[in-house]
Formats: structure tokens, C-alpha cells, sequence
């Protein structure tokens, strides 16, 4: 597959074990960031936007949703092993990739009305996820190349990539309702959109020395190791089995505050509130995974995230100030595994000469899967629960679905993680 190393950067590129770890960490930073930024908006705001002001139903748009994360299905590992096999075509990958994702955001947030909208959200979501899922495979493998040229390795490279996430997931918390004073909410999400291309032009343009770079070398045989690695399959099974709760509570999350808590003014907040918790506590679990290691910190920190996380069941109109607690609690928490899995990962695959693209292909995937199975099933059925959003008097029988499907399940689902780990012996760092 790929073998990446430090001698084969090129001329104007300088090598990566002899650059400042701040020269190359605040680009890497802000190109997360940048990525990260599109995340809140297409994850947590489309089910709710599409349902409300374009006029699809809850079951239409979890059926696209599902349908459109089929040709993830497909595209992921093959853009991993595309990207794995040109590694000098990095920086014209970002750009090219990059100008995908940003047209079909602005195509995603158009302004009402939509000329065929359930139509109009597949093509423009297929465009989006791909170019999403190219970069962030691009991210994430270049991390396992240059982590090995920093001090404290992939924790440190972990904990400066999750704060970058963070940093952009809570800048796009606050970036609608900020973009609706100005502009007005019918284009709140199209200026949105057009700050998001900005963003990702000026993260694309500082990125742009510090790919990775290398020639291909070897048979294909690389790839079916990494995926044939018993440690890995076990990590991205964990992945998929965390990522269900994260999926169910994006996606419910704008009508749990809207409709089962009656404080659709505090949704903005509350997020920024969680992801700033998320980001405080993230370097704070990576100092813990440096003393009692990654594994034991993860366990940890999952298991007081659904301690925390599962007070929401109880939750009812008007309790927006005791979800201000829960949020940042659960968010705090939650800083442990998007910090600690993809380090753990990471650190697996650095025992392999390439195939780091690849596997993140898959891990992209297994996340952005759960988020497709969270949609496809939840949706479908609070609205068979009887559920409508905004409704004004919705029955208490399909409020408590809400609360179940928002908070109950994804505790259940955290708590079989957490099971799955304790059983489930991962070796950290470079071991075999």
C-alpha cells in the first residue's frame, strides 16, 4: 500500500521529525476545525430543517438519510485506498475534496422552497458526505504519519486534533442563530454555508506544507493486514457500538429541546455548552490515558457520561436549566472516547507500514453509519409513536417516546459499550 516517511517529504516541505510542533499542530488544528464546522448544521440541524420548513415527513427524511450512508458503504474504503495510494496528491486531494464539500453546503441550506426537496436533500447530502468523508480520512490518516515525529505521540496529536474538532463544532453551535439575527431565519443556514467555504478556503490554503507525503511502494497485500489485524477489527467494532448513542441524540436532539423541553431558544446554548465541555474535557482524558491508560480512561469516562446522560430522561417542559447541567456533565464526559478511540487506533496502525487511509476509511464509516441507522430507525418510528415536530399539543404518550428514544436508548447502548471494553483486552501504544 503506502509506506509515509519523513525522508521522502518534499524539497519545500521541511522534514517532520526537525519542525516545531506549533508550526505544524495550528494548521492541523484549524484544518479539523474547518471540517468540524459542518458537522452540528448537516448532523443535528438537517432532519429538523428538511421536516419543518421544506415540508418533508420524519419518515421521508430518515429513509434518506439511511439510503444516501449506502454509498458511504462503498465510497469510504475506496477513497481510503485512493488517497492511500497517491500520497503526493495530498494537498490537490484537500483542495479538490474541499471544494466538494463547501458547493454542497451551500446546494444542502439553499433557501425555501426546493424544487423537488426530497430529491434536492439526496443529491446534495451525496455530494456533502463525500466530500466530508475524503477529507476526514485525509485528516485522520495523516495524523498517524505525523504523530510519530511529536513528543507524547498520538495523545498529544489527539488531544490538539479534538480541541481543533471541538473548537469548530462549537463555533457552528453558536453559527446559526447568529447567521438568523442578521440575515433571518429562511437563509440563516445559506449564510451559514457561505462562512463554512470561507473557513474551509483559509484552513485548505495553511494546511497546504504539512501533508505527509510518500511514494507507494510494496504489493497490495498491506491493506488486507490491517484489516485482517484482530486489534483493529475490535476497535472498530467498539466504534460502531459507541457511535449509536452519539447518532440517536444528533439527530433528536432539536426536537428533544424544541418539542419535549419547550425552549427552542436554548438549542444553540445547550449545544455550545456540551462541545465546550467536550473540548475542556478532552485534554484533561488524555492526561488521565497517560496515567492509567487508554483503555481504563475510556471506561471511566463512558461510564460517567451515562451516569450523567441518562437525568435526561426525566426531563420535561420548561427544565432547560437542568439540561444546561446535564450537557455540560455528559460533554465533559464524552471528551474521554472522541478523544481516546481514534488515538487508540491511530497507535494500532502504527505498527503497520501503510493502510492507515484504509482503516480510516472504515472508521469514517462505522460514525457516520450510526448516525444513518439512528435516523432511519428513530425517525420512522416516533412518527409511528405519533410524534410531529412543532405540533402544538403532541400526545404525552409520544413526548415519552421522545424522551426514550433521545436519552433512554443511547444509555442502554453506552452501557454495552462500556461492557464490550471491560471484556475487550486493546494493547496501547506500538505494542503487537
Amino acid at each position: 500500500m503506502v509506506a509515509l516517511a519523513v525522508s521522502q517529504t518534499p524539497a519545500n516541505q521541511a522534514p517532520a521529525n526537525r519542525t516545531p510542533a506549533g508550526r505544524m499542530l495550528g494548521p492541523y488544528a484549524l484544518f479539523g476545525a474547518a471540517v468540524a464546522f459542518a458537522g452540528p448544521p448537516i448532523y443535528i440541524h438537517t432532519p429538523s430543517l428538511y421536516a419543518a420548513q421544506h415540508g418533508l415527513s420524519l419518515a421521508t427524511v430518515g429513509f434518506v438519510l439511511l439510503a444516501v450512508r449506502l454509498l458511504d458503504f462503498v465510497q469510504d474504503p475506496l477513497l481510503g485506498w485512493w488517497i492511500g495510494r497517491c500520497p503526493a496528491w495530498r494537498r490537490l486531494f484537500a483542495a479538490g475534496f474541499g471544494a466538494l464539500l463547501g458547493l454542497g453546503a451551500l446546494a444542502l441550506f439553499a433557501p425555501a422552497p426546493l424544487p423537488l426537496p426530497a430529491l434536492w436533500l439526496t443529491v446534495s447530502l451525496a455530494v456533502v458526505f463525500t466530500g466530508f468523508s475524503a477529507l476526514q480520512i485525509l485528516y485522520y490518516s495523516s495524523g498517524v504519519v505525523l504523530a510519530q515525529s511529536l513528543p507524547g505521540g498520538h495523545n498529544r496529536l489527539a488531544g490538539w486534533r479534538e480541541a481543533g474538532v471541538l473548537g469548530g463544532v462549537c463555533a457552528a453551535c453558536v453559527a446559526p442563530a447568529l447567521a438568523a439575527s442578521l440575515v433571518g431565519k429562511p437563509y440563516a443556514f445559506s449564510l451559514y454555508a457561505a462562512a463554512f467555504c470561507l473557513l474551509l478556503v483559509v484552513a485548505v490554503w495553511r494546511m497546504r506544507r504539512w501533508w505527509p507525503a510518500g511514494q507507494t511502494s510494496g504489493p497490495k497485500r498491506i491493506p488486507k493486514q490491517v484489516l485482517t489485524d484482530p486489534k483493529v477489527q475490535r476497535l472498530l467494532l467498539i466504534g460502531l457500538i459507541n457511535a449509536l448513542p452519539t447518532g440517536l441524540t444528533a439527530t433528536l436532539f432539536v426536537f428533544f429541546v424544541e418539542d419535549r423541553l419547550q425552549a427552542a431558544e436554548h438549542a444553540g446554548p445547550a449545544l455550545l455548552l456540551f462541545f465546550a465541555a467536550a473540548a475542556v474535557g478532552a485534554p484533561v482524558w488524555g492526561r488521565i490515558a497517560n496515567r492509567i491508560g487508554a483503555r481504563r480512561a475510556l471506561i471511566l469516562g463512558m461510564s460517567a457520561a451515562t451516569a450523567a446522560f441518562l437525568g435526561a430522561m426525566t426531563l420535561g417542559s420548561g427544565d432547560w436549566l437542568l439540561f444546561y447541567g446535564i450537557c455540560i456533565a455528559s460533554g465533559f464526559c464524552v471528551g474521554a472516547d472522541m478523544t481516546l478511540l481514534p488515538a487508540l487506533l491511530s497507535a494500532r496502525l502504527s505498527n503497520h507500514e501503510g493502510g492507515g487511509e484504509l482503516a480510516f476509511g472504515l472508521w469514517g464509516f462505522v460514525n457516520k453509519a450510526s448516525l444513518a441507522l439512528a435516523a432511519g430507525l428513530a425517525l420512522p418510528a416516533l412518527a409511528a409513536a405519533g410524534f410531529e415536530p412543532g405540533a402544538t399539543a403532541n400526545s404525552p404518550f409520544a413526548l415519552q417516546a421522545l424522551s426514550i428514544a433521545y436519552a433512554g436508548v443511547p444509555c442502554v447502548l453506552k452501557a454495552m459499550t462500556v461492557f464490550a471494553l471491560s471484556l475487550t483486552p486493546i494493547p496501547e501504544g506500538s505494542q503487537p
